[in-house]
This record gives structure tokens, sequence and C-alpha cells, in this order.
């Protein structure tokens, strides 16, 4: 056992930059691709990661100090720190439930695909640091390992399911054909906004509001361009900030720069995915008459491009900060993981359907409810940093963060065992029935298939 963890430890070690190309070069060739194709197909894929992080990286370089100078300027001063998503991913890692994270959610998405309870091959394995998180913050509630690593199972089978049901939604609107999205994080927000969005449905009036990309830019030319939204919102950003008017110009062109860099290196991520998408369908054809169609599970950075994810994301930044202000009861500094706000609405967007008013409505419910969120699970998240030797900021200090601190679903699952075993019989209901009902669809779906192919 110890060689099998220090092997998936040294997968772990080296990233998603190097182990996603080995992965999908490996998977391609496993599925009969060729070999050339398929070593082309993964470094693609490597190539597209190392840009898209190149971008990601100038966004959160950039914004970083922009909300840094923010809160100095208005005096914001909150107790609990928000660490951000890389101190939580190695919390999460570095726990006994992340020891054994990837190789036993390996075995139930082989389970899940073989029971017919999932259409996607989940290789995006460096994010099931998201389920790791979850059982580290159980064990931390319960005081027992086996409950922790039992909640990461059951997050990870409800996300599962969640990434089958919008996988539709992610080829139609985000433009990523054969892909779905099982990120813990992102998944979570999806539930919500098709909930919010059917509240919206029945207000009228509202309803019949719709800011839709693709028509403003018909509308408004040019100025309507990501390039120009994404400059101009820089631009407002650097303002409140206060910043001096060279480095406003800097921050807004730096923003224009990242909506239009993000969907091009997404586009080279899918030109290395659809000869592999195409080999895993062609695959499960001929073996499997009931498995319908077939889904690779990536890091929902490939959707994070949608020019309304990105335009609305800048617009929450500051919002967020001002909400952490006024919001009664919340106690999270919004800093590090302000960045990581366009990966709630990877999702989101494709339930909208693109309608900007929509996922704006989305955005200040989930961040409000989210800050409430982290402030609750600060305490647990704490004790779970220190029990995993994470160097604190200072003693006595609390910790949390967006990203996966305020992640609804974790919340869910984490107070559900306040309850013991109770509560986790609750958790594991809702994972069957989900998986069930998925398994259901996707039969339906392969016949329907397989009709209409005769």
């Amino acid at each position: 056992m110890s060689y099998i963890l220090d092997f998936f430890k040294i997968i772990q070690d080296l990233g998603p930059t190097v182990m996603m190309p080995i992965i999908i070069c490996i998977f391609g060739i496993a599925l009969g691709a060729e070999k050339g194709k398929s070593a082309r197909a993964g470094l693609t894929v490597g190539v597209g990661f190392i840009g898209l992080n190149l971008v990601i990286g100038a966004l959160s370089t950039n914004l970083g100090p922009a909300v840094e100078q923010m809160i100095e300027r208005f005096g914001i001063s909150l107790s609990v720190i928000d660490v951000g998503w890389p101190a939580t991913a190695a919390i999460a890692f570095a726990s006994v439930v992340g020891m054994v994270i990837i190789p036993v959610c390996l075995v139930v998405n082989i389970i899940m695909l073989l029971t017919n309870t999932t259409q996607t091959i989940d290789v995006d394995i460096w994010d099931y640091w998201h389920f790791a998180f979850t059982g580290a913050l159980v064990a931390v509630v319960t005081g027992s390992q086996a409950m922790g690593l039992v909640a990461a199972i059951l997050n990870m089978v409800i996300i599962m399911v969640i990434a089958d049901y919008t996988a539709s939604g992610v080829e139609e609107t985000l433009g990523l054909p054969g892909v779905s999205l099982p990120h813990g994080f992102t998944a979570a927000y999806a539930p919500i906004a098709i909930v919010i969005n059917k509240i919206i449905d029945m207000i009228p009036g509202i309803r019949d509001i719709d800011i839709n990309m693709e028509k403003a830019q018909k509308r408004f030319g040019v100025f309507g361009e990501p390039i120009l939204i994404g400059t101009a919102l820089g631009i407002i950003i650097g303002i409140v900030a206060g910043y001096e008017y060279g480095d406003v110009l800097k921050l807004g062109i730096t923003m224009g720069g990242v909506l239009v860099l993000i969907p091009r290196m997404a586009s080279l991520l899918m030109e290395g995915l659809l000869p592999i998408s195409d080999a895993a369908s062609e695959f499960i054809n001929k073996r499997f008459s009931n498995r319908g169609k077939v889904y690779i599970g990536l890091d929902s950075a490939v959707g994070v491009g949608h020019p309304l994810t990105l335009s609305v994301s800048l617009i929450l930044i500051p919002l967020t900060v001002f909400m952490a202000v006024i919001l009664p009861g919340n106690k999270v500094l919004p800093f590090a993981d302000l960045a990581v706000i366009p990966w709630m609405f990877v999702l989101i967007t494709p339930v909208v359907k693109g309608n900007g008013f929509r996922a704006l409505i989305n955005g200040v419910v989930v961040l409000a409810g989210g800050l409430l969120i982290a402030t609750n699970l600060a305490p647990l998240m704490t004790e779970a940093a220190i029990n995993a030797e994470y160097t604190m900021p200072s003693a006595g200090t609390q910790i949390s963060s967006i990203c996966d601190g305020a992640n609804p679903l974790t919340w869910a699952i984490v107070r559900l065992n306040d309850f013991g075993w109770i509560g986790m019989g609750i958790v594991a209901v809702v994972a069957v029935a989900l998986a069930l009902i998925n398994r259901r669809r996707i039969i339906k779906e392969a016949k329907e298939l397989k009709s209409a192919q005769q």
C-alpha cells in the first residue's frame, strides 16, 4: 500500500501541466487511437494548460494588488483570512483522506462507468482534491477518517451526476463537444443556478430581461467585443482601487487581454482532446450498446473563457469586497481567491443560456451565501490546516477560502455530519438516488441513440 500511495504522490506532485499530457496519451492508446496521435493530443493538452495557467496567472497577478489596494483604501478589516485555492488544495492533499483520494476516486469512477451511473471518464485526477477537502472537514467534525473518506466518495458521486446532467449545456453554450466538467467547486453551483433560474421564470417582467453577450456584440459592434469589455472593466477596477492613471490603463489592457487569450487557450485544449474524445466514443459504441454518449471529464478551466463568465466575474470582484463589509455575520476578508470567481460561473453560464442579467443575480446570491458558508467552515478548515501541518499566517488566526471554503455542497455534506451516521446516511441516500436517476437517463438516451442510428 505504501508503494501505491508513493506512486500516486509522485503523480500528484507533478501537477496538471505534466500529469494531464501523460494521462491523455496513455488513455488514447488504451482506447485504440494511434500512438502518434495520442502523443500529439497529450502534448497539445499540456500546452493548452500551460497557456491557460500563464493567462490565469496574469489575471491573478494583476487583480491581486488591485484588490489589496482596494481593501486598504476603504479600511476593510475582517478576522478570517482567505488563503486561496492553492493553500486549500495543499491542506486537502496533506490530510489522511487526501493521501488515498486519487486511487479511491479512480476506482469509484470505474464502478460508476460499469454500472451506467455516469457517462464521464474523469481524467482530471489532480482536482480530486476538492473531494479530499470535503473528507478532511468531515473527519474533523466526526473524529473519524473512515467517515471522511466516505464523505469524499459521496461528494464525487454527486458531482459526477451533475457533470453528466450539464454536459449538453457545456457542449452547446461553451462550445466544448464531448467534454463534461466534474469539478468539485464549479459543479456545486449548477443546481443553485437551476433553482434561481426557475424562480426568475415565475416573475413577470423580470423573466424577460436578457443581457446577452452575443446580441450585445452585434448591437454595439466592436464595443461589444470581449477585448473592449475586459478593458473597460479593468479600468473601472483600477479606478475603484485608487490607481494612478498609468496603472489604471495597464490593468485595463491586461484584463482585455485575459478575455481574449483564455478562450484561445481553451480552444487549444479542445484541439488536443477531440481525437481522444472520438476514440472514447468509438470504443464505447463498439463494446457497450447501453452506454450512450461518453464524456471526457476535465478541469473547468477549459470553460472559463466564455465572455459572459469573465465579464460578470470582473463586475463581481469589487462587489464581493463590498458585500463582505456590509453582510451581517460575515467574517471572511475575500482576497486570494477573488481570481477564482470565474470558476463559479462556468456551469452557471450554460444554465442561464448566456443571459448576463440572470448570471449576475446568481453571482450575488452564491457569493453572499458563500461568504457566510466560508465564515461557518473557517474553524473546521483552520483545524484541518493545523492537522495537515500547514503554516498558519499567524497564531490564533482563522483561515478560509472561496474555493472550496464557500462551496455549498461541501458545507451541506459537512454540516449533515454534525448528526453522525444519520447525516451521512442522508448524504448517501441522496447520492445513490441521483446515481440511479442518472442511470435511468443514460440507458434511455442510449436506446434513443441506437434507434436513431438504425
